[in-house]
């Protein structure tokens, strides 16, 4: 189901779909917390056209509150393992390493961790271990701290260039093996700040992040809080709730989607999959 770019380069571009089983997540909380809710939603993406369906039990915004390792297990184990069951590729999203290796057990085959290891000590050995004897993908994103409470309390513009060479740093971290098999993910919204410019840039250059570490992109700008101002300040004076609503804010996540894989990035993640998956349809053939 993979979209092939044009031109004879043979590239393709994935589709990530959002399957948040929390009820504090910053765009469709408590929407899909129940284990039934998730996995229906997570086939309704998989028919519109998702290649991978990441499945989160933590919310990962700045309003959100931590889980125990226990809570999401709980949240996101029968869902791996249903959708992972039906024969869809799975993502976990997590950055626990007790929950990556469970997930993996149950079917999940990539490990979707924004913080890169720096939030759980024992990432590093279990995830080398998973890329070893499982072969599951590592993705590794890009943030500063060793807490989200941390990430977010020190947000700042961080250049293009500074996230390849602290993405880099990252992977040389850990073990080879898992370093030929990551990917790469800048981080979109974590610890950049709401400010459009500084994540524009990123998006603007995820080719090149790519290019500069050697590993394949990923790139989640979907709803993210940048998004929303970047809609307000180009409303009309007087314009109600442009900034709030979902549609107008898909249709941007999408134009962000757009200017990333015209850059280079491999896999765009994406609540809405079937109005990404028809962008990105008409878009790889112009």
């Amino acid at each position: 189901m993979a979209i092939t770019t044009p031109s004879g380069s043979g590239r393709l571009v994935l589709i990530m779909g959002v399957v948040n089983v929390t009820p504090d997540s910053f765009s469709d909380g408590g929407e899909f917390a129940t284990a039934d809710a998730a996995i229906a939603h997570g086939r309704k993406l998989r028919a519109d056209g998702a290649d991978i369906l990441d499945v989160g039990g933590e919310a990962t915004n700045p309003r959100a509150e931590p889980v125990s390792t226990e809570i999401e297990l709980e949240r996101v184990i029968p869902v791996v393992t249903a959708l992972a069951g039906d024969g869809a590729k799975v993502s976990i999203d997590t950055t626990k390493a007790a929950v990556a290796r469970a997930a993996v057990i149950a079917g999940a085959s990539i490990v979707n961790d924004v913080s890169a290891g720096q939030f759980d000590p024992e990432m590093a050995r279990t995830i080398g271990d998973l890329v070893t004897t499982r072969g599951v993908t590592y993705i590794a994103g890009h943030l500063r701290g060793t807490s989200l409470a941390e990430v977010f309390a020190s947000e700042a513009a961080i250049g293009w260039r500074r996230v390849a060479a602290e993405l880099a740093d990252r992977l040389a971290q850990l073990p080879p093996a898992v370093r030929e098999s990551s990917w790469i993910d800048p981080g979109i919204g974590f610890g950049k700040g709401s400010d459009p410019d500084g994540n524009l840039e990123l998006l603007r250059h995820a080719g090149d992040i790519g290019r500069e570490v050697g590993r394949p992109v990923v790139v989640g700008p979907s709803r993210k809080r940048f998004l929303r101002r970047l809609i307000a300040r180009s409303t009309e004076p007087g314009a109600v709730g442009l900034d709030a609503d979902t549609l107008a804010l898909d249709v941007a996540s999408i134009a962000a989607c757009l200017g990333a894989v015209r850059s280079g990035a491999l896999v765009v993640r994406a609540h809405n999959v079937a109005l990404l998956r028809a962008a990105l349809a008409v878009y790889t053939k112009i």
